[in-house]
């Protein structure tokens, strides 16, 4: 049977396609600026700092739920960004069973450097729209992913 007969529900003009370019030029750019800023980092290593940064300490699961990503995963960009100095695993204040995870003081000056760079490439991402625009942008998307959280 030929693929022809299948029909095309993926094509690019879709928004799952769109928000997976989408996806896939955000990552690419913040990569290439990890790069050109000489920091031996991927963006999924970005995006635990940055979730640490933000949301502060938090257990291993919730981080790795944060991230999107199973528990061997974040176990590896654990190691790796401990390895760096950039993170650390505390024991639990209420759980003697868990470690909490936090930034240590070169994973906040860290993320400190790369937050500029962030919000640029962000805003790179937006320049062609007005703030208007942007607001509906991020009101569309997040109807859309409330939609999605729906159980029903």
């Amino acid at each position: 049977m030929s693929t022809s007969s299948f029909p095309l529900c993926d094509t690019p003009d879709s928004l799952g396609a769109l928000i997976g370019m989408v996806r896939s030029e955000i990552v690419r750019a913040i990569e290439s600026d990890l790069a050109a800023q000489g920091t031996d980092l991927k963006f999924t290593q970005f995006h635990v700092l940055k979730r640490l940064a933000t949301a502060g300490p938090m257990t291993a699961t919730e981080l790795a739920r944060a991230v999107d990503l199973d528990g061997g995963a974040m176990t590896r960009q654990l190691d790796q960004l401990e390895t760096k100095g950039y993170l650390r695993r505390q024991p639990h204040e209420q759980d003697r069973r868990a470690l909490r995870i936090d930034l240590t003081e070169a994973g906040v000056a860290l993320w400190k450097h790369l937050h500029e760079s962030n919000i640029a490439t962000l805003e790179r991402a937006q320049k062609t729209l007005t703030q208007d625009e942007r607001d509906q942008l991020h009101d569309y998307l997040g109807r859309v992913l409330n939609a999605l959280r729906e159980k029903n």
